[in-house]
């Protein structure tokens, strides 16, 4: 019989211990695993939107490196375009130039030229009267032998 008793003891104490259990301390451990559930729900979706903003952010930063690098592209061979053009134009005035400075020099050299030969024209009519008038010492026109002189000098 106190076998008996005890074990009606215990279920008793048993049922006591499940209702109190079930009536204060059950409600807490639901709510607390509730609130666990959707934190760790709530932390599986942040971490699924983040991996598609990673997502978009990686397809955006390619989108931009390759319209960053078709702009590099771009204005190289604008660069390029242009540097040939600077060359180009940079030759056409070289050559303008040096047609100019060519251009001056045949004109002094046919200046200097035609003063040499006014200046040998004189020489040579100075010589050439100096020369007369050794030979024709004593003729007595000197006037008519100075034109005939002058003429043959222009002539030269």
């Amino acid at each position: 019989m106190n076998f008996n008793l005890t074990l009606l003891g215990q279920a008793i104490s048993l049922a006591l211990f499940v209702w109190f259990c079930m009536r204060f301390i059950w409600p807490h451990l639901i709510n607390a695993l509730a609130e666990r559930q959707k934190r760790v729900a709530d932390g599986l979706a942040a971490a699924d939107a983040g991996h598609k903003k990673l997502d978009e952010a990686q397809s955006k930063y390619e989108a931009l490196l390759n319209e960053g690098r078709q702009q590099a592209a771009t204005l190289v061979s604008q660069a390029q375009k242009r540097g040939g053009e600077i060359v180009d134009e940079a030759k056409k005035t070289a050559k303008v130039e040096h047609d100019r400075i060519v251009e001056a020099g045949k004109h002094e050299v046919a200046q200097e030229k035609e003063l040499v030969r006014e200046e040998l024209r004189t020489k040579v009519a100075a010589l050439a009267l100096a020369g007369a008038e050794q030979v024709l010492m004593r003729e007595v026109d000197k006037k008519a032998h100075n034109e005939v002189l002058a003429k043959i000098s222009a002539g030269l």
